[in-house]
């Protein structure tokens, strides 16, 4: 018997949005599944897609309409609101917020850096 692979978690979310934030459109679950196949090879279940689809929009990161016989779905947000959400959501975690930041800070490149100086400077500025 094969052995088969478990995705990481959160693994098949990551890949819906990023098909999603590159469609020009709303997308339905064949064609989510259509996509997320020919970026990442492998095989993917009609039923998997629609079923994390469903958990993303039910969560609110998805919005969605009637499409014929399925829905057409599309994100609450662009992707760079949703990672500044994201890097929003762990300063509020439990932890020491100074102490993130001061390792963020750390691994920043030297440009992106320069970058985040100007624009706590000037937050208007084009960095």
């Amino acid at each position: 018997m094969g052995e088969r692979r478990r995705r990481a978690r959160g693994s098949l979310e990551s890949g819906i949005m990023t098909v999603l934030w590159a469609a020009a459109e709303p997308l339905t679950p064949g064609q989510v599944q259509a996509a997320l196949v020919e970026r990442a090879g492998g095989t993917l279940a009609y039923n998997t897609a629609l079923t994390i689809l469903t958990r993303m929009h039910d969560k609110g990161l998805l919005r969605r309409r009637p499409s014929g016989r399925a829905h057409a779905y599309w994100p609450v947000h662009d992707a760079t609101t949703a990672a500044a959400r994201q890097m929003r959501a762990v300063l509020d975690g439990p932890w020491d917020r100074r102490a993130v930041l001061r390792q963020f800070a750390a691994d920043l490149d030297p440009a992106d850096a320069e970058a985040l100086r100007a624009l706590l400077e000037r937050p208007d500025a084009t960095p």
